[in-house]
């Protein structure tokens, strides 16, 4: 049975089946709460006292913590940026830490950047400290990964694209939206990762809709084997896992793609922004960016996020 953690400004609670429980801990980072785990299930035993409603949701992981996100890590995602899946490699990049915002917080659009997109992603959030070299196996993966939450990664493309400069690009505030829940779950729920479904639609516009089977590349085992060779991670780490199709990004026609390849740099990226401006599903002041994550069935759900684009 799955625990939702969720975080106020007041602390920290247990969702169930009749509101909220608020959790007797001292904890004030997602890795100190994670090392409290008694406090954790007594917790979720008990009835909720207050509504879910009623309490001001911040996101379940608190910064500062490790921000480390898979590069096209879903097959559709990689077609529609032009790429061949069978030659993707496994690959990660870097996010900062205070990008990462609650799940009903608004999107802000820094007043410089014009081509604002979403990526729905499935959050691995790290349960305990691992070195360097640590083996990670079938049978010990949900020993370290503590849990799942929504996450989008939210992209500046315009600074992304012609800089290949991905830190700065999806590292500004609010482009981490997190939560609502941080979902813990054990190895036989874990197992279930390829029957989650992931939704995202804008002002009502349905843009992604995928599952994660059949669709993404490198699955969490491979990418804590992959990331434990080099990266150290600790409790309360944040691991973004890519992202389907159906983002405002996808690839020129091939032969506009080959024209572009023969301008000089600044040529192809101010032609390139000029049309990517004309596109209408990147997002607008105003607009509500709705995302949710579940198996279809319902018995593993993480919950659904409500975010609103201003400009800033």
């Amino acid at each position: 049975m799955t625990i939702s953690v969720l975080r106020t400004t007041d602390g920290w609670w247990v969702q169930t089946r009749t509101g909220a429980t608020k959790i007797a801990t001292t904890a004030t980072s997602t890795g100190e709460l994670l090392a409290d785990r008694p406090a954790v299930e007594a917790a979720a035993e008990s009835e909720g006292s207050v509504a879910v409603e009623e309490l001001t949701l911040l996101s379940p992981v608190t910064a500062p913590c490790r921000v480390v996100a898979q590069m096209t890590n879903f097959e559709s995602h990689v077609r529609d940026s032009g790429m061949d899946p069978k030659t993707m490699p496994l690959t990660f990049f870097r996010k900062s830490s205070a990008s990462i915002s609650g799940p009903f917080d608004e999107i802000v659009r820094p007043a410089h950047v014009s081509l604002l997109d979403y990526e729905i992603e499935i959050g691995l959030v790290i349960g305990r400290d691992v070195p360097v070299g640590t083996r990670i196996t079938d049978a010990n993966l949900a020993d370290y990964i503590a849990g799942l939450t929504i996450t989008n990664d939210v992209s500046a493309r315009d600074i992304q694209l012609p800089q290949t400069q991905f830190y700065e690009a999806k590292s500004y505030p609010t482009f981490t939206p997190v939560g609502p829940a941080l979902v813990l779950v054990d190895a036989a729920e874990l197992a279930r990762f390829g029957d989650l479904r992931l939704r995202l639609s804008v002002s009502g516009d349905e843009r992604q809709n995928a599952l994660v089977d059949g669709d993404m590349l490198y699955r969490p085992l491979q990418a804590l084997q992959s990331l434990t060779r080099f990266q150290e991670l600790a409790a309360g780490d944040l691991i973004l896992t890519g992202t389907p199709a159906g983002t405002a990004l996808t690839a020129p026609p091939k032969p506009i793609e080959v024209i572009g390849n023969l301008l000089p740099p600044a040529v192809k990226w101010k032609a390139f922004i000029s049309r990517q401006a004309k596109n209408p599903k990147y997002l607008q002041h105003g607009d509500v960016v709705e995302a949710s994550i579940a198996t279809d069935d319902g018995a593993l759900d993480l919950g659904a996020q409500r975010l609103t684009v201003r400009h800033g």
